[in-house]
C-alpha cells in the first residue's frame, strides 16, 4: 500500500446516513425516466448510470416503492446500505479501492462500488453492513 493510500484511509470518515437503498436496472430506452426519477425523489444520495446496455439507478428504498414499480421491464434489488469514505480523494489516487475491497473480500463481504468525482461509495447489503464497519475500521487502525 502506497503512503497517499494510507494517509487517505486514515483521514477518512466512514459516514452512513442510515437509509437502506436499491439498485434499479430499467432498459436502455427507459433513460428519461430514469432522469426523471432522480429529480423526483431530493434523497441526498442517488445515481444514474448509462451503459450501451441498461439504465441503472440507486434510490432509496421507500422512494422506490412509491414510484418505480409502474414502470414495465425494472429489475431491483434492496437492502442496500452505504457507505461513504468522507474525504475529497485526489483523481490520481491509485489502489484506495483495491485495498478496501481486498479487505472486505477477505472477510466475504460483496460491496458494489462508485466513485464520485472526490469521494468513494460502496453500497453494501444491510446483512453485511456491520461487519463491514469492523473491517473498515480495523484497516484504518492497523495501517
Amino acid at each position: 500500500m502506497n503512503d497517499a493510500v494510507r494517509q487517505a484511509l486514515q483521514e477518512a470518515e466512514l459516514y452512513t446516513d442510515g437509509q437502506l437503498y436499491c439498485l434499479v436496472h430499467l432498459p436502455r430506452h427507459a433513460f428519461t425516466t430514469g432522469a426523471g426519477l432522480l429529480t423526483q425523489h431530493g434523497a441526498a444520495f442517488s445515481a444514474l448510470i448509462l451503459d450501451k446496455d441498461e439504465v441503472t439507478l440507486i434510490l432509496p428504498e421507500a422512494f422506490l416503492e412509491r414510484t418505480v414499480p409502474q414502470i414495465p421491464g425494472y429489475k431491483a434489488e434492496c437492502g442496500y446500505r452505504l457507505l461513504t469514505f468522507d474525504l475529497p480523494l485526489d483523481l490520481t489516487l491509485i489502489g484506495f479501492l483495491s485495498v478496501v475491497s481486498t479487505a472486505l473480500a477477505a472477510e466475504d463481504i460483496p460491496i458494489m462500488a462508485f466513485s464520485a468525482y472526490e469521494r468513494d461509495h460502496l453500497l453494501i447489503h444491510e446483512a453485511h453492513f456491520e461487519a463491514a464497519l469492523h473491517v473498515l475500521h480495523q484497516l484504518q487502525t492497523q495501517i
